[in-house]
C-alpha cells in the first residue's frame, strides 16, 4: 500500500513541478502562490492515499490534472505574451532606428499635451509587433515631430481618442483602438487611455506613454505595470530604452 501511495504521489509532485516552473516562466508572482496550492494538495493526495479515500483521491487527481488548463484559461494573455516572445530573435539596438532627435521631439510633445491637459496615447513597438493585436488605425507613415503629435491628440481631430503607433523610429500609425485590459486590481482612477495602455502591455514587450487629459500626468506603462506621474529625467531614461538608444547622455 506504501509503496503504491509513494508512486502516485511522485507522480503528482511531478505534476506540481512542471505546472509550478511553467507559471514561473509566465508570472512568477502567481507561481510562488501556486507552489503553495500545489504542495497543499500533494500532501492532501498521499493522506488521503494513505488512508484509503479512494472517492476523495480521485477528487485530487481530477483537480491536480486539471490545474493546467485552468492556469492556461486564467492566465491566457500571459500566456499569449509568452508565447509570443519565445523564439523571438532580440534586436540589435541600430534595428530598432531611434535617435536623440525622436527621444526630445517625444519629450516636447509630451510637455506641451501635459501643460494643456490633453490626452495622448503613444505606443513604442519593440520586438513583438503589433499586427495581430491592433487591426484599426490610420496608416501615416511620417517623421515623430511634436507638431504632428500634437495635431493628432487635438481635441477636434478625428482620430485623437486612438493611439499613435512608433516603429522604427517613425510614426507609422494614428487613431488605433488598443485592446483593454480586464485586470480588476486597476486603480478605479485610471481611465479607458490606462486601461487600453496596460491592456496592450500584458500581450506585447511596447512601451506605452499615457498622458491624462484630467490631471495632466504622464504615465509610462510595461510589462502590464503603470509608473504613474513620470519624472522628466526617468521618462527620457525610458523613453531613450524603448528606442534603443545606447547613448546616454
Amino acid at each position: 500500500m506504501i509503496p503504491t501511495a509513494l508512486m502516485e504521489l511522485s507522480d503528482t509532485l511531478c505534476m506540481t513541478v512542471l505546472v509550478v516552473l511553467c507559471s514561473w516562466i509566465i508570472r512568477r508572482d502567481v507561481a510562488l502562490r501556486l507552489l503553495g496550492f500545489m504542495s497543499f494538495l500533494s500532501l492532501l493526495s498521499f493522506l488521503t492515499r494513505m488512508a484509503g479515500a479512494s472517492s476523495l483521491v480521485r477528487i485530487i487527481d481530477i483537480l491536480v490534472a486539471s490545474t493546467p488548463v485552468i492556469l492556461a484559461v486564467i492566465f491566457q494573455s500571459d500566456l499569449r505574451r509568452t508565447l509570443l516572445s519565445i523564439g523571438k530573435r532580440l534586436p540589435a539596438q541600430t534595428e530598432l532606428d531611434g535617435d536623440m532627435e525622436t527621444v526630445e521631439e517625444l519629450l516636447k510633445a509630451l510637455r506641451d499635451l501635459a501643460s494643456k491637459r490633453i490626452g495622448a496615447l503613444i505606443v513604442i513597438v519593440r520586438q513583438i509587433p503589433l499586427d495581430h493585436i491592433i487591426h484599426v488605425g490610420t496608416q501615416i507613415d511620417a517623421k515623430v515631430t511634436s507638431e504632428l503629435l500634437n495635431s493628432i491628440f487635438l481635441p477636434y481631430s478625428p482620430i485623437h481618442d486612438g493611439a499613435v503607433i512608433i516603429e522604427k523610429g517613425k510614426l507609422t500609425k494614428a487613431g488605433c483602438l488598443l485592446p483593454l485590459s480586464q485586470n480588476p486590481d486597476i486603480a478605479k482612477s485610471f481611465g479607458t487611455r490606462h486601461r487600453a495602455a496596460l491592456g496592450l502591455s500584458e500581450l506585447s514587450d511596447s512601451y506605452v506613454v499615457v498622458v491624462s487629459e484630467e490631471t495632466g500626468k504622464i504615465s509610462l506603462v510595461h510589462d502590464a505595470k503603470i509608473t504613474y506621474d513620470v519624472e522628466h529625467a526617468e521618462l527620457r531614461r525610458m523613453l531613450k530604452k524603448a528606442l534603443g538608444i545606447r547613448r546616454l547622455s
